[in-house]
């Protein structure tokens, strides 16, 4: 089945951050801290996204204060840091809100996103993804992680259902 015929059942979303919502670039500061970059493309999709009641769920083996503090100020409230098995947050996460397996869209980039990918409704990836995932993948954003990806899949589920455009929200 076309992955397009399947958006208008997705009532929630799985992303993991780097790669995802970041180009997977870390940088290294003179201090010794490191920084990510996030596209506010993204962040205007989530709130809106939130807006309308999605459940948004990011999963991540890091844990950076700087990256749970941006999600955090995204509206998400589902954030699992440090993360070893993903799949098991992945089940959290549905059960906490009543999905099922089919309802969520979850959007990853490399080998530890794998197996949550696999039993996802709708499985996709950023373009800059690594070829395991591409193999698995529903959909292929021609958008690189942190570049406006995470946008692109929240966008389509949302245009498919007629929320996209309803209103509009507070800045990112």
């Amino acid at each position: 089945m076309n992955y397009k015929t399947k958006l208008k059942d997705i009532k929630g979303f799985v992303f993991d951050v780097d790669g995802v919502f970041t180009d997977g670039s870390v940088y290294l500061m003179p201090d010794k801290s490191m920084c990510r970059v996030m596209n506010v493309l993204d962040g205007y999709a989530v709130v809106k996204a939130r807006s309308h009641q999605y459940p948004i769920c990011v999963i991540t083996g890091g844990d950076d204060p700087a990256v749970r503090h941006r999600i955090n100020y995204l509206g998400i409230i589902d954030y699992y840091a440090k993360v070893g098995n993903k799949l098991e947050k992945f089940e959290e996460f549905k059960q906490k809100y009543h999905l099922k397996n089919e309802e969520i869209l979850t959007m990853g980039d490399d080998v530890p996103d794998f197996e949550m990918m696999k039993i996802s409704g709708i499985s996709a990836c950023p373009e800059n993804s690594v070829a395991e995932i591409k193999l698995i993948a529903d959909y292929i954003s021609p958008i690189q992680g942190g570049k406006g990806a995470v946008r692109d899949v929240i966008e389509q589920v949302m245009k498919v259902q007629g929320k996209w455009m309803l209103d509009e929200t507070k800045s990112t």
